[in-house]
């Protein structure tokens, strides 16, 4: 069973469940899931960053692999202010921006890391392959 839970915790913004719902599963694929995906502004994302990570900056995710097996359980917070601002940066739309955060994230879930360059070059081309499946050019 895949259980794909969204949260609309941002003051101004409201991103489309059943949208972020289709992201999350065609990223984690045929495991059984329970993630929640969770949409905040600047400031909760700073405290989260702060209290769990100990990193006193804003990002624009931050997920929480909780379990791998038997089930993938998980947490993914995403920073809309952030959203909104690299959409303007990187020239796509808001949506789109969205879109590639949520599978960052849920990348971020099943394994792939970005710490290293290796490592991000790696999970950049999954989430490249995502993106473009949702938003093609």
């Amino acid at each position: 069973m895949q259980r794909v839970l969204v949260f609309n915790a941002h003051r101004r913004y409201r991103i489309r469940k059943k949208l972020v719902e289709k992201y999350v599963r065609r990223v984690v694929g045929k495991r059984k899931t329970t993630v929640s995906v969770v949409f905040v502004d600047s400031r909760c994302c700073k405290s989260i960053n702060k209290k769990y990570l100990n990193h006193n900056y804003v990002t624009d995710v931050i997920s929480f692999t909780i379990e791998q097996t038997p089930t993938l359980e998980g947490e993914v917070y995403i920073n809309l202010d952030r959203a909104k601002q690299q959409a303007r940066e990187y020239d796509v739309s808001f949506a789109n921006e969205v879109g590639r955060l949520v599978i960052h994230g849920a990348l971020h879930l099943i394994g792939y890391e970005d710490q290293t360059e290796s490592e991000r070059k790696k999970m950049k081309t999954v989430e490249d392959k995502h993106v473009h499946y949702w938003f093609p050019k």
